[in-house]
């Protein structure tokens, strides 16, 4: 009987060969990856710092700025017309580039609490994330919300300490402030060299070089001086005696007082390594890249409602995290924003919808530079791809290669602000009802239909949003509304027996406080805390849930 030959493939190469390289090259292509996102309080600069890594990053050649009379570009991220006229952020972006052969995936979250239900579904797409800090304001409201919910996932967090440029708290202060306010363990792996009027430079312990400030170049990358040690003459003649005695002084202290920078401390989310810079004037953000791609985690494993999922295994994974509706108001078209865990995701083939139960296909996926987008083949684990959406996408969705599993949370709020809605142009009631739609989609706010009138409710996490919503729905889809007061408490959704004698006589007497959900689901919106809890006492049958996924 003849032997079976081996397999060869390419110039005498044995097919396995082949399959080992895919195998290096995919998992080189993993260790390249680094997704991380930008979280702060409002105008602590998360926006301008954004801005300034991708100076730096080589992926623009000229910085523009959240809000400036004399810098008319405006910042990469903010790419909606509301953005660019408030100068805030209101919805999370994307943007990836390349440096120094890793490939970085930056998440810039909005900052107003408004709109934190965006950043904390953000947070579930994130490897690891930096906190920016306002010298000035040092630890506000906000931060110290979103480094809770960082600190329940142990995602792995750097704090920058912004706005050097300007007078504020000392050094040491904030450092302590940031420990005791933010339960973090700090340990500085740069210090500011003066402050505001009087700021000099950086001493990079990371490093171990000096950098000095030069000049102020907010859009370009501006001149620097360097020094490699402490007892350099030009180091004293540039900085002062008074000052290089200062300065030696603190990294005694510091060395004395903080513990070593431990990566694996720092990976586990037990240490939190601080960097001082000011982001404006592009100081201490290289110096924030260069320590960010040597330390920062690779793509992390996800858990799934039965398993762990590691990002080393072969088949796809991958969840939605993000819907976009009119990315592009010229073609209204949405995308759903995909975090990929696991295998590598490729075009035009067909995955797995699990709950839909339906295969899918996509010709067209997108890599994104905030608003610009172009077409990928492949992407890996680690990465963010923008998929064109029809409608079969909502916030928590997951894709396989064929796995019947889901991810685990991606949480949802009861809203706290309901208003009705009102259509103002009776000629434009179809757009107005498409416009709620998509929106609602996005996850933004959360449509509710009374049942007895039909009349429809917005609720939303924070009040903001029913101003975005205005003006959105009238710049891209071109239809106006306004909207009425309307008290309630709570939205509730009702879980109950359809025949239980509690749920008909519930259906009965509340009838004017039912609506439903745009999924179906029934709810119950409460006029006080009063109602809600003598309901929950009066009818024993029915559960009141907080949150639409029970």
């Amino acid at each position: 009987m003849q032997k079976p030959t081996p397999l060869v493939c390419f110039r005498g190469i044995n097919c396995n060969t082949f399959a080992q390289i895919a195998i290096m090259g995919f998992l080189e292509e993993i260790k390249r990856r680094r997704t991380f996102g930008i979280i702060s309080h409002p105008d602590a600069g998360k926006t301008t710092l954004t801005e300034k890594l991708l100076l730096f990053g080589g992926a623009i050649q000229e910085a523009g700025a959240v809000k400036s009379n004399k810098i008319k570009k405006s910042a990469t991220s903010d790419f909606m017309e509301i953005e660019r006229q408030r100068g805030i952020s209101v919805a999370t972006s994307v943007l990836a580039f390349v440096y120094k052969n890793k490939k970085i995936n930056i998440l810039d979250t909005p900052g107003h609490k408004d709109f934190a239900e965006d950043t904390f579904r953000t947070l579930t797409a994130v490897d690891s994330v930096i906190v920016v800090i306002d010298v000035a304001k040092g630890v506000e409201e906000q931060t110290e919300k979103l480094v809770e919910v960082c600190r329940m996932r142990k995602i792995p967090i750097i704090v920058f300490i912004n706005k050097l440029d300007r007078e504020g708290k000392d050094a040491f202060d904030l450092m302590d402030e940031v420990e005791q306010k933010l339960g973090l363990q700090v340990t500085p792996l740069s210090l500011p060299i003066g402050m505001g009027y009087d700021f000099k430079g950086i001493y990079n312990i990371w490093e171990k070089n000096i950098q000095l400030f030069q000049d102020e170049n907010k859009q370009t990358i501006g001149r620097k001086q360097y020094f490699d040690r402490l007892d350099d003459p030009g180091l004293e003649a540039a900085i002062g005696t008074q000052r290089l005695k200062t300065l030696k002084e603190e990294l005694e202290l510091i060395a004395g007082v903080y513990p070593a920078f431990d990566r694996q401390a720092y990976l586990k989310g037990n240490l939190q390594p601080v960097l001082f810079g000011s982001a404006l004037n592009n100081f201490g953000v290289q110096e924030l890249l260069n320590c960010f791609i040597e330390i920062a985690p690779e793509p992390l494993p996800k858990d799934a409602d039965d398993r762990r999922i590691e990002p080393t295994d072969k088949k796809f994974s991958g969840f939605v995290f993000k819907i976009h509706a009119n990315m592009d108001p010229n073609h209204r078209d949405r995308l759903a924003f995909v975090k990929i865990v696991s295998g590598t995701f490729e075009r035009n083939t067909p995955y797995h919808h699990v709950r839909l139960n339906k295969k899918l296909k996509f010709s067209s996926p997108n890599a994104f530079f905030a608003e610009k987008k172009q077409i990928v083949d492949v992407s890996y684990p680690g990465d963010i791809v923008g998929l064109h959406d029809t409608g079969n996408f909502k916030i928590g969705d997951t894709l396989t290669a064929g796995d019947e599993i889901q991810f685990k949370g991606i949480p949802s709020f009861s809203p706290e602000h309901f208003r009705y809605i009102n259509n103002n142009d009776p000629m434009k009631a179809k757009q107005l009802s498409k416009g709620i739609d998509q929106l609602m989609d996005e996850g933004v706010a959360q449509l509710f239909t009374l049942h007895m009138n039909g009349r429809k409710i917005i609720g939303t996490v924070g009040a903001l949003q029913f101003e975005v919503i205005q003006y959105r729905l009238l710049h891209e889809y071109g239809a106006q509304c306004s909207y009425e007061n309307l008290n309630v408490h709570k939205a509730c959704w009702v879980e109950a027996r359809n025949d239980s004698e509690d749920f008909i006589e519930f259906k009965r007497i509340k009838q004017k406080f039912l609506a439903h959900d745009k999924s179906g689901k029934l709810v119950f919106l409460a006029d006080s805390a009063f109602s809600l809890q003598m309901a929950q006492d009066k009818y024993k049958a029915i559960t009141f849930h907080y949150t639409s996924e029970f």
